[in-house]
């Protein structure tokens, strides 16, 4: 069965800095567009439950006809890691933002990186990709 998942970095100003689709359902434009849309209409969700938890990983905080956005808060600087999916692995989910927590962290420690821009490297990339496969 073919999977729909987006993810989506967002910094704490609101700025989308990473996104990719990264399920294995057929790519539609505006099937992308809308996903974006329902992640950015989370964000109010998210700033109300980030205040009202100590969790980092916050499962399912909305949902759009099928699809669950679930999101994992960083500690620090309250960038969001989005993911907009259809399915119920909250074991796997949890997994897969732990791991692209840590490598996101490891881009943060790049000199050459300034915190809040766009994440453009094909390496973070590649790696969050095999890792959406791996775990969702």
């Amino acid at each position: 069965m073919a999977s729909t998942a987006c993810f989506m970095i967002i910094s704490k100003n609101d700025i989308p800095i990473y996104e990719a689709e990264v399920g294995t359902a057929p790519k539609k434009e505006e099937a992308a567009h809308q996903h974006q849309f329902i992640l950015h209409a989370a964000l109010d969700v998210v700033q109300d439950l980030a205040w009202t938890t100590s969790a980092m990983f916050l499962k399912a905080i909305d949902r759009f006809n099928d699809l669950v956005v679930s999101v994992y808060v960083t500690a620090a600087i309250h960038t969001r890691l989005m993911l907009l999916h259809d399915s119920r692995n909250d074991d796997g989910i949890k997994s897969f933002f732990q791991e692209v927590h840590e490598l996101y962290i490891k881009t943060l420690l790049n000199p050459l990186y300034l915190p809040g821009s766009r994440v453009t490297s094909s390496h973070f990339d590649t790696k969050v990709r095999a890792l959406a496969r791996r775990y969702l």
